[in-house]
Order: structure tokens, then C-alpha cells, then sequence
């Protein structure tokens, strides 16, 4: 493919992802008819979510986004070895592919995503009549501020620290929807372990040294052995808040689905809150992220600690066999956690590490095999999130290990909407809160790489 060819290519996959980008947003942020929205013949709307046929055009799109990469990256590597500089309009091409393969992704994972999603409400289980209750009494208080039905409520539950100075709980089922909605848009907490609790703190003992065993003949004496010695991990939840806004001619639409839209205001609000949290949170009225722990040379680990391996370089890969540190990365690990082990790291970072070939100039970074699959480093898939640092100096920017073992996320059941119409009127505020909180559980789990020479 001729220079000329590629740079067409290369328009051609910007403006579709820009077109791609566009239609997401309106769809999914603006209200409008959802992607894959079926008209019927009464002329309204029926959300069935993304179709198959969306889903495929927009992963063939993809792939051919990535393949103008490698044809761009490929002309970038041939000019420097044969010029050892990269001309300038070679460099911004592959960043604009580079843009463009990151456009084309995000709208992949927003239609997967619908194409995915279940019914906020008729999923065909049966609701009990507490919980229709429930719901009719809720909606009613979001609505017009009626209170009467949510006290019987709870009266007959015998709710403690509800009512108008803590809120209201709200229903079941919207509670499931906005921890289902977090946990696609928080990558951490899509990969990490999780707990419900019902009391403030979670506490979970773990063994600091087990029983003494050995081996012995049939008939000699068995000796007496240890007792295992125990200790204990905390983990407390922390209070997180978010305030959705809504002009009452919103909530005097009959037609607008109350609980779906309370659901997707809070969700996107809590998401980006946490996913700081769980990677940098300093543990003060918050969860303690994993780069938030001590940490040490992996040859020199210890429990409590979060092992690393160097680079060698000050802020970037090796210069000869950058692979070689992810590797060493990997094989940091035991194997008992390597099997269901995910990178974690920031976009600019994977960025990177596409441009990164193995010593079989064969690329490390490969897309998903299917539209809804993460694409891969080594076989090992990668959860991307922004909350994770760039590439620098003594930089923690790549994480790798097994997260559902190794960091803990804990919800406490429940969350609460206080009703405001009077702080800003004309509009009617929902203070909105739950408790979260994390930690690391397992510190042999998670393996850091430094972009440091030592």
C-alpha cells in the first residue's frame, strides 16, 4: 500500500469513528432513540439495544482501523532504519490512526454494551408485592415528594437511620441496576473481587502462619503441631455521594421511567469516583487504592508490601527488547495467579505498547477476537483505565496480576435519595449516596512495573 493509499485509509477511519463517536453520544448520553431502537407501527420506539449487525460492522471497522496502524507503524520503523528519524508526517499519521483505533473501540464497547444490557424493569421474573410496593411508594416520592408510603414501608421493615434527615432506600431492583451499571464503567472494580455487607466494616481474618505438617512412617509417634497464627484485614465503606438534578416537568412525565433514569444519572457519577479510589485512594474517607501501598523490589517482597520490577530506564521501556520487561513482568507472578491475570494501565500507556513488536516482529497488542472482548498483551487481557498514571520518570504505570484475588471492593447494602426542591429551585436536586469501600486482600497477587532504573 502506497503512502498515498494509506493516508486515504487513514481519513476514511477517522471520519467514520468520528461519525461512530457522534451517534454513540447522541444515543447514549443525549436521550435519544438507543442504539438499535426498533420503530413499530404505531410509530413509537421500542429499546432492544444494539443488533448483531451493529456490533459486526463496527468491529470490522475496527480491525481495519488496526491494520492501517501496523501498515503506518510499519512505514515509521522503515524510516528509521533507514534515516534513524521519523519523518513528521509518518508520526502524526500513526497518531491519528493510533486516535482513531481508541474512537472505534469506545464505540465497540458502548454497543456491546447495550447489545448486552438487561431490561431495567419487565425481565419476566415475577415481583413480589413487597417489592411492587416498594417501587409505586419510591416513585411517588421522587415525583411529588410523598413520603406516607415509603414510612409504612419502613416502619413494617423496621428501617434504622432512614427518613428525611438520611433518605430513603431505593428499590431492589434499581440498586442492582446502578451496581451493574458501575461495575461495566469502573475497570477495576469490573476485574476485582467483591463483597455486600450489611455492617460498616468488613473483616476478613487470614492466615500469617499455618499449622505445622510433615511427613511420618505408619507406626511413629506423631508430634504435636502449632496452632495456625491469624490475623485480620479491615476493609471500612466509605460514604460516596452524588446529586443528579431534574426539573419537575421531567418528573411529571408519566412516560419517563423514573427509577432507569435515577439509575443511569448516579451510575456514571459513582463510577468515576471509585475508579480513582481503587487505584490511588489515600484510605481517608475512602478506599485505599493499590498504588497507594508500600512498595518494594519484587526480590525483596513481603507481605504487606506490593512488589514491582524496574524497567531500567527512566520513564520508558528498555531501549533494546522493550518486551523483554513485560515478560519479566508476567513471569514476576506465580502461577497460581497468572490465569486469570489483566494488565491494567491508562490509554496513552497502551498507546505505547502497540507500537512494541516481539523478537518475531510479531505486535504484542492484539484486539479482541470479538467485539466484546478486551484486547489482549500477551495473551493477557487489559482493563483500561484513566485513572492509572502516564508514563514518566519512576512512574507506576502498568499494573498485572490477578485483581479479583488480589484488591476487594465492599458495598454496603444499600442506597439512600433525599428529594431537595428547595436549594435550587426551579429545580429538584436527589442526594444520592451509598458506602464502598476497598483494599488490597492478597499482596502476592498484584505486580507493579516502574519505569525507573531501579
Amino acid at each position: 500500500m502506497s503512502e498515498l493509499q494509506v493516508t486515504q485509509e487513514s481519513a476514511k477511519i477517522e471520519t467514520k469513528a468520528v461519525r461512530g463517536r457522534r451517534y454513540s453520544r447522541r444515543s447514549a448520553l443525549n436521550g435519544d432513540m438507543p442504539v438499535g431502537d426498533i420503530v413499530n407501527g404505531n410509530g413509537t420506539s421500542e429499546a432492544t439495544g444494539a443488533s448483531g449487525e451493529e456490533v459486526a460492522l463496527a468491529f470490522d471497522e475496527f480491525m481495519r482501523a488496526f491494520e492501517a496502524f501496523k501498515l503506518a507503524n510499519e512505514e515509521r520503523l522503515a524510516q528509521i532504519e533507514q534515516s534513524i528519524s521519523e519523518d513528521v508526517v509518518t508520526t502524526e499519521k500513526l497518531a491519528r490512526i493510533n486516535r482513531a483505533i481508541d474512537q472505534h473501540q469506545a464505540v465497540m464497547d458502548q454497543l456491546s454494551l447495550k447489545a448486552a444490557r438487561p431490561p431495567l424493569s419487565g425481565s419476566g421474573l415475577r415481583s413480589s408485592g413487597a417489592l411492587l410496593q416498594h417501587k409505586a411508594a419510591f416513585d411517588a416520592y421522587v415525583r411529588r415528594g410523598e413520603t406516607h408510603g415509603l414510612h409504612l414501608i419502613e416502619q413494617k421493615a423496621l428501617s434504622v437511620g432512614s427518613g428525611q434527615d438520611g433518605g430513603y432506600l431505593v428499590p431492589p431492583e434499581t440498586e442492582a441496576a446502578v451496581i451493574r451499571g458501575v461495575k461495566n464503567i469502573s475497570p477495576i472494580r469490573a476485574i476485582a473481587g467483591n463483597r455486600t455487607v450489611s455492617a460498616s466494616v468488613y473483616k476478613k481474618p487470614f492466615a500469617v502462619t499455618g499449622p505445622a505438617t510433615g511427613w511420618v512412617a505408619e507406626t511413629a509417634t506423631r508430634p504435636e503441631t502449632n496452632s495456625p497464627t491469624l490475623a485480620e484485614l479491615t476493609f471500612p465503606t466509605m460514604e460516596l455521594y452524588a446529586m443528579p438534578s431534574a426539573t419537575q416537568t421531567l418528573l411529571d412525565d408519566s412516560a419517563v421511567n423514573i427509577d432507569e433514569w435515577l439509575a443511569e444519572e448516579i451510575q456514571i457519577a459513582f463510577a468515576q469516583q471509585e475508579g480513582t479510589a481503587f487505584v490511588s485512594g489515600d484510605g481517608n474517607n475512602k478506599p485505599k487504592g493499590f498504588l497507594n501501598y508500600t512498595k518494594v523490589a519484587n526480590g525483596s517482597w513481603s507481605w504487606g508490601n506490593i512488589g514491582y520490577i524496574a524497567t531500567g530506564e527512566d520513564g520508558g521501556f528498555a531501549e533494546t527488547d522493550a518486551s523483554d520487561n513485560l515478560i519479566d513482568l508476567i513471569y514476576s507472578l506465580k502461577s497460581e495467579y497468572r490465569s486469570n491475570a489483566h494488565w491494567a494501565m491508562n490509554r496513552a500507556t497502551q498507546a505505547a505498547i502497540r507500537k512494541i513488536k516481539d523478537a518475531d516482529g510479531n505486535y504484542i497488542w492484539q484486539p479482541g477476537e470479538r467485539a466484546d472482548l478486551a484486547p489482549t498483551l500477551m495473551n493477557y487481557p487489559i482493563a483500561e483505565s484513566e485513572d492509572m498514571p502516564n508514563m514518566a520518570e519512576d512512574s507506576y504505570s502498568i499494573a498485572f496480576g490477578d485483581f479479583n484475588r488480589g484488591y476487594l471492593v465492599v458495598d454496603r447494602a444499600g442506597i439512600s435519595v433525599l428529594r431537595d426542591p428547595y436549594s435550587a429551585k426551579p429545580y429538584v436536586l436527589f442526594y444520592t449516596t451509598k458506602r464502598v469501600g476497598g483494599g488490597v486482600q492478597d499482596f502476592d497477587a498484584i505486580k507493579l512495573l516502574k519505569f525507573g532504573e531501579s
